[in-house]
């Protein structure tokens, strides 16, 4: 099938994934940290309080997530996402109205819940379940709306917050979420594939069969993929959740620096195209273990920048690595896994990345008050991206043979 039959016959549910991934920005860090200047001045917080408050609502979502991830196993999209929504239109009115930093916690909570957490859970575990054939392509186009909130929202926010208080931004954020509920049942009126037939699906994953969560976490390779779910949500969120002290050392303005998150987005979904393609035509075996290694050209280039160019050239190639993780760990799961229990494998590894996104901001906002600077932590990041790659490699290649393996 082409690309524009693929897009025109399955229209509805490909624009259901985009409008729930792209509304999960509202949770994601990108658009978190815009505010975290105006957070700091107004509750006199320094750089590793900020941090510690976003790394325990981060946990803690982190957590539930290990339980609420497998509703996606119970709940139809269209009757799950509009609560999500609901609850997402909540988290982002407490962080408009809220008057104490004890609070912030749990406002934290309530936003990377149901942005980062669910929203982008439903979706991704939805395009993977009504897809197999052409899962990559599916992944490809529903995770766009990942790339349209990094291009645009940082860019009209911080533009609207030269003109207009914080808070009331966040009030204009609770409206476009709400809004985002009429629009997803009108796309979602008939559903692709019913939750009953999870069970029977053909997309078995390694020795041809369904694994279960237990069965996954006793496997050798779940623990080998570990390093890597944590490390791009880590260091991604850790980049952008520092972005205002980032442009500072770097000499160049916090405008400056958003005006690159388009050419970033750009790049991003020039990959994440690539990457749905050659996944479908290569599996993820193949293509997985190489998907962090521009991770580590981007963190030795933020380290070393000395001017918007070099700071440019790593965006570019974080890029890679960001519209590549897009598709091929959420096809990942099915593949090796099978789809009969998907949300609560993925669940699992959500929480795991969420956890990665706690940590992050966390530990490099504490190394800043200690005294370690942001670009000698990236060294040290670039570094990690070199375990995490070997780490793959070794246990992919260990693992590919059971794809073909009958129980």
């Amino acid at each position: 099938m082409s690309i524009l039959a693929f897009l025109r016959d399955n229209a509805p549910w490909l624009s259901a994934g985009v409008l729930l991934t792209f509304l999960s920005g509202f949770g994601q860090t990108y658009f978190i940290s815009i505010f975290a200047g105006e957070i700091r001045e107004s509750f006199a917080l320094s750089h590793g309080q900020w941090g510690g408050i976003y790394t325990l609502g981060t946990t803690a979502s982190a957590l539930v997530m290990v339980w609420a991830g497998g509703l996606t196993d119970r709940f139809r999209v269209r009757a799950l996402a509009p609560v999500i929504l609901v609850m997402m239109t909540g988290a982002c009115v407490f962080m408009a109205l809220n008057p104490v930093w004890w609070l912030l916690p749990v406002v934290i909570f309530s936003l990377r819940f149901t942005g980062q957490g669910m929203m982008s859970h439903i979706a991704v575990v939805a395009m993977a379940r009504w897809f197999v054939a052409a899962r990559g392509k599916a992944l490809s186009v529903a995770t766009l709306g990942f790339a349209i909130g990094e291009a645009f929202l940082p860019l009209i926010f911080v533009s609207l917050l030269l003109v207009y208080d914080w808070r009331m931004l966040w009030i204009l954020a609770a409206v476009v979420a709400i809004l985002g509920i009429p629009l997803l049942m009108l796309l979602l009126r008939r559903e692709r594939t019913p939750q009953s037939w999870a069970q029977t699906s053909q997309s078995l994953g390694m020795e041809e069969r369904h694994w279960t969560r237990r069965q996954t976490l006793g496997h050798f390779l779940f623990w080998f993929m570990v390093p890597a779910l944590l490390g791009p949500s880590a260091f991604n969120t850790a980049f952008f959740f520092h972005q205002v002290h980032f442009a500072e050392i770097k000499a160049i303005s916090h405008v400056e620096l958003v005006a690159m998150f388009p050419i970033y987005t750009g790049v991003g979904i020039g990959a994440m195209i690539l990457s749905g393609w050659a996944l479908d035509r290569l599996g993820t075996a193949r293509l997985l273990p190489f998907m962090q290694i521009p991770m580590v050209a981007a963190f030795v280039l933020f380290a070393f920048a000395n001017g918007p160019g070099m700071v440019l050239l790593g965006f570019m190639f974080l890029a890679l690595t960001t519209g590549a993780n897009s598709t091929l760990p959420n096809a990942f799961w099915a593949e090796f896994y099978g789809t009969g229990n998907l949300g609560t494998i993925k669940a699992m590894a959500a929480a795991i990345m969420v956890l990665g996104s706690a940590i992050g901001p966390g530990i490099t906002g504490v190394a800043i008050d200690l005294g370690i600077g942001i670009e000698t932590q990236y060294i040290f990041v670039a570094g990690y991206f070199v375990f995490t790659t070997v780490m793959m490699a070794i246990g992919v290649a260990r693992a590919r043979p059971l794809l073909s393996l009958a129980p």
